[in-house]
Parts: C-alpha cells; sequence; structure tokens
C-alpha cells in the first residue's frame, strides 16, 4: 500500500477544538532501535519516565553495561543485517523507535541500509505493529543528495510506503553535548579562531536542540489517530553555518571567531581537514561535510498540526548551546552524567555512553599508588602542606623555571606562596595555585592561575584500603584554541617524569613523617 510522503491539508469542516490530532498519555509496549546511539540513548530513560513499557533490540547487548537503565527495559539480541531476532523483537509491541542509521563512506552501506528497512516493514506488518517513528534529516526537495543524505531520505521513503503507518521526521543539526554535528561545531570553534572553510559555509540550517528533538519523538507514541507523514522539524530560526560557529564562539565565552569563505565546494577536502583539526573520526567528518553542501530548513510547519510546539516553546541555537554547554560551565572538571536526570533539558548533558571525542578536548596524567601501612590522615598533612617553602616534590628546578616563565608574562609565578605553612582553606593561594575544594583526608583539588591557553587543575583524592592509603592524583588541562593543544604537547614529555615523581616522592615523606 502507497502513501504520501507529505501529510495532506486536515479538513476545513474541523472545529476549533480538533485542530491538532488528539495525543493520549496511553502507556505502550515500545521497542527502541538504535538504542546505543546519540538519540536513542536519551530517548529510552525518558520513554521510561513517560510510563512505556520499553524493549531494546541491540546487536551487542554488552554495550548497554554503562547505562543506568538497562535493568528497566527488556534488552533482545538483534541484527537489521541478518533479520537475526527481528521477529521476537518485535512480537507484542505497539509501536518501534527506527533510529538506526550508518554514517559509513562505503558506497555499498545504502544498498545494506535499504535492504534492513525493507526487512523491517514486512516484519513490523506481520507482527502487527500499529506505528512505525524515524528521524531522518533535512533536505531540499528535487537536488542531488549526498549518500548520507540520500540514503537517509530513502530509508524514510520505504517506511512510509510500507503497510505499518509511519511518522518520519527530517531534523538538521541536532544540539548537544554527544551529537556528532554539534561536536565537529565545538571543536571547530575551540580550535581554529580564524577558519578558512569551503563555501558550504555561507549554506543555510536550521537547527535543532536535542531536547526539542526528543520532545517530538516522545510525542509521536501519543498520537491517537493513524497518521503516515514525514515532517520537517526545526528550531524557526535560519542561520548560515559561518553564523553558526560565530555563536557558539559567543556562547562559549570564546574570542570572536572569523569563518572566511573560500570559493571552493571540495567537500571531500573539507571533511578530510575537519578529521585533522578535531578529534572527530574520517568516518564521521566526511559523510557529515558531503551532508552540509545543501541548505537544512525545514519547508513547512506541517507537524503542528499533529504535535504542537513545547508549552515553553522550541529552544534557539544560542540557548541550545547554553545547555550542552552547562554542565561543563558549572562543573568544571565534572561530567560525570547524573543518572537521576531523566528531564528533557537535561538530554543536552553529556552521557557516560557517549563517544570519546565528544565534549571538551580534556588531557590527564593519572598517578596512583598504595601506600601500605598508612591511612588517609597519615598523608593527608603533606598534601596540606604542599608547595611554599615544601615545595612540590618532584624536580625543584623544573618547577623554578616554569614559575620564573610565568612571571615574565604576567602570571602568579611561585613566589606568591602560601597563606599558612601547613593549613589550608578554600580560595587559598599556593605558588601558581588556587585551592577550589577541599575535603580533608581525603580530596584536595587546586586550579592554576599560571598564564596558559586554557584551563588545568590538579586533583589529589585518598582513601582507606586493607592494604593502606589508596593514593590518586590527577593532572588535567582543558586547551583553548590550538594554543591550547601545542602548549600541552611541549610539556607532556617533562609530566611523564615529573607527576610519578610527585606521587613517589609525596609517599615517601608521608612514611618519613610517620616515622619520625
Amino acid at each position: 500500500m502507497n502513501r504520501p510522503m507529505k501529510c495532506s491539508t486536515p479538513p476545513d469542516s474541523k472545529s476549533p477544538d480538533d485542530e491538532v490530532i488528539r495525543q493520549t498519555r496511553t502507556p505502550r509496549r515500545v521497542l527502541v532501535l538504535g538504542a546505543t546511539g546519540y538519540i536513542g540513548g536519551r530517548l529510552v530513560p525518558r520513554l521510561l519516565q513517560a510510563g512505556h513499557e520499553v524493549r531494546v533490540g541491540v546487536r551487542r547487548p554488552e554495550k548497554l553495561k554503562q547505562v543506568p537503565w538497562a535493568a528497566d527495559v527488556d534488552v533482545r539480541t538483534l541484527d537489521l543485517d541478518t533479520g537475526h531476532g527481528l521477529e521476537g523483537s518485535l512480537s507484542g509491541i505497539d509501536t518501534v523507535y527506527y533510529l538506526v542509521h550508518s554514517m559509513g563512506s562505503d558506497g555499498d552501506f545504502e544498498a545494506a541500509e535499504a535492504r534492513a528497512a525493507k526487512r523491517f516493514v514486512r516484519a513490523a506488518a506481520t507482527a502487527g505493529i500499529r506505528r512505525i517513528v524515524y528521524l531522518g534529516g533535512l533536505h531540499p526537495e528535487g537536488r542531488e543528495l549526498s549518500k548520507h543524505m540520500r540514503s537517509r531520505a530513502n530509508v524514510g521513503r520505504i517506511l512510509l510506503d510500507s503497510e505499518v503507518d509511519a511518522i518520519v521526521f527530517n531534523a538538521g543539526i541536532i544540539i548537544g553535548s554527544g551529537s556528532a554535528s554539534f561536536e565537529m561545531i565545538r571543536h571547530l570553534a575551540l580550535t581554529l579562531r580564524w577558519m578558512p572553510a569551503p563555501d558550504w559555509v555561507a549554506n543555510r540550517v536550521e537547527p535543532l536542540s536535542v531536547r526539542d528533538a526528543l520532545y517530538y519523538l516522545l510525542s509521536a507514541v501519543d498520537v491517537e489517530e493513524a497518521v503516515n507523514c514525514s515532517f520537517d522539524i526545526g528550531s524557526r530560526q535560519i542561520l548560515t553555518y559561518a553564523d553558526v560557529m560565530r555563536t557558539f564562539a559567543a556562547v562559549a565565552g570564546l574570542k570572536p571567531r572569523h569563518v572566511i569563505a573560500l570559493p571552493l565546494p571540495a567537500p571531500t577536502l573539507s571533511g578530510i581537514w575537519v578529521g585533522l583539526v578535531t578529534p572527530l573520526p574520517f568516518s564521521l567528518t566526511l559523510p557529515l561535510v558531503q551532508s552540509l553542501q545543501e541548505d537544512a530548513v525545514a519547508s513547512s510547519h506541517e507537524v503542528d498540526e499533529v504535535i504542537q510546539p513545547p508549552e515553553s516553546g522550541l529552544i534557539g541555537f544560542a540557548d541550545a548551546v547554553r545547555l550542552a554547554l552547562r554542565r561543563e560551565v558549572e562543573g568544571a572538571v565534572d561530567t560525570n552524567w547524573d543518572a537521576d536526570a531523566g528531564g528533557l533539558d537535561e538530554a543536552a548533558q553529556p552521557l557516560p555512553t557517549d563517544p570519546q571525542w565528544s565534549g571538551r578536548r580534556i588531557f590527564t596524567d593519572e598517578q596512583s599508588a598504595t601506600i601500605g601501612g598508612l591511612s588517609p590522615a597519615d598523608v593527608w598533612p603533606v598534601l596540606e602542606g604542599i608547595g611554599g617553602t615544601n615545595g612540590w616534590y618532584s624536580w625543584p628546578l623544573a618547577w623554578k623555571a616554569r614559575g620564573i616563565w610565568d612571571k615574565a608574562v604576567g602570571g602568579a609565578g611561585l613566589n606568591r606562596g602560601r597563606r599558612l605553612p601547613d593549613t589550608l582553606r578554600i580560595g587559598d593561594p599556593v605558588d601558581w595555585w588556587r585551592v577550589e575544594q577541599l575535603k580533608r583526608n581525603s580530596r584536595l583539588m587546586l586550579h592554576a592561575e599560571m598564564k596558559v591557553s586554557g584551563h588545568a587543575w590538579l586533583e589529589f583524592t585518598l582513601a582507606d584500603s586493607d592494604e593502606g592509603c589508596e593514593y590518586q592524583q590527577t593532572a588535567t588541562f582543558i586547551p583553548t584554541g590550538l594554543r591550547g593543544r601545542v602548549y600541552w604537547a611541549l610539556v607532556a614529555p617533562f609530566h611523564r617524569f615529573i607527576f610519578p615523581a610527585m606521587a613517589k616522592n609525596i609517599a615517601a615523606e608521608a612514611r618519613r613523617r610517620v616515622r619520625s
């Protein structure tokens, strides 16, 4: 049975109360395909919060070990490429979220995605599924598309042409920590103040916050009437990609970013360049950049006839960036995900299942040791007395040279010293550091106030164990721009000697003091 790609205009005879198709909050049995992905991983806990019974179909169930909701869902092993586990996963299900998509650049992935989608819709029809919900990409009609966008559009058509009603959402770049599009924007803006870019930076885009993307997906399960339509969804704010870069920089508190559009399309070359400048893999940057060659703007707002916008309104790009960066700004280096944070606003925050390249670029040096026979109370006085006349327990000449250099360029240097020789409190200076967090006998965190392109912390934690005191020492550096990354690359070789020696000598000093 064939159905149109777009919704037809609702009958004029409808009463005012019927202007929007009815939605109910009936609990449904829902299957999520793509639960280990960016959108799926954020959708599942919110479906649970809404009272739905959730099943997830994944190729490798072990990938769900990190998520806090794994015990609350029915996990099924399912391989869409072969169809293994598909029939059992669909049994008894009302609504399926089809959130699987390959970002591969291999020419065969289009055919593979089409085969998987056709296999899926046949099984869904046999199982009596009520609705399929899919998230595709915004794209202009009647234009040649990249392989990535062409495949997503083709999958949407396969779902709409099936015997099962489908709601297909088409969205542009999704704004939230962990989204590939957002991370590309983030890393380009953080790294480069002057950005030579191909002419696609002048193309128009309608960003969508991940909060609003999830709002539409969650609402789709509650639409009562039969609907088989494709809807464009966006923030209703249209920007160029150059505007996106500049706005991100402004919200993130960076110096103004200058985007220079070159009269060259060069999608492949541009994708390689983005892969070199950012930590995203080439397997992502190549298809992402190729999909930027055309405008990504909603052609209509027909979705309002089925799902009204959020009561608080759709989020603009700047506010979506603020949500994505909020925890990073407020929480310094703490990016652990709160498992209880189930609201839509928290969806923009990092998750433990996000890829390693998501979030700010963070460099660390970690040292740990078990200091046998000592307790945290034995080691703490050494940590509380660090710096000043006691020094830093490693390579004094290197610390002195770094302090002289810092002073020469206008920083605090080492001669600022300490307020008291053996006692610290939050806010105290310690040479070029300042005490940011302190929990006696447990944790000391120092924030660097040296002149450097980025932010640095030095953290010490102590814990009791059967063997003695568990000592953990972590140096963290978050670079600002390309200079910050170059700085870390230059000092990292010295850290290989300085930080291990510091941990070793602090333990030795604690033992010496206990013996004496």
